[in-house]
């Protein structure tokens, strides 16, 4: 039973999404969890759909996603981004139209350190003078 199956790994702050996209209706599946379940709000549910409603691919695969670390924000970014590197993987050619879109960069934005001597990692102890 070797089934055709396109693999993307997304990560996004500390989440990393392992994607696999299979042939079939639409269904989409994130931790053995149904997608509205794991995702509850529709601003990230609308995120994640975004790569398969550009390449219009958004009934013909069944989306199995593993993820792990971070939180929920950060989870949905790196599926999207899993789902986007699978479709190039599955479609050389749709990669322009991803790519225009900037859903095939990678987002570097991640919590900076806290420094020593100071509240956080930018936030200062109050100064006094005297």
């Amino acid at each position: 039973m070797a089934a055709v199956q396109y693999y993307g790994t997304g990560r996004r702050k500390t989440s990393t999404a392992r994607v696999f996209l299979r042939p079939g209706t639409g269904a989409i599946r994130v931790n053995q969890r149904n997608f509205d379940a794991f995702f509850t709000t529709e601003a990230l549910r609308t995120q994640i759909r975004q790569p398969l409603l550009i390449t219009e691919t958004a009934d013909k695969f069944d989306i199995l996603a593993t993820v792990a670390g971070g939180g929920v924000s950060g989870q949905a970014g790196a599926v999207r981004l899993g789902i986007a590197r699978a479709l190039v993987e599955y479609n050389l050619e749709l990669r322009k139209r991803l790519k225009d879109e900037g859903l095939l960069t990678r987002d570097a934005r991640a919590k900076e350190r806290k420094k020593y001597g100071m509240a956080g990692a930018r936030k200062r102890f109050q100064f006094s003078k005297r």
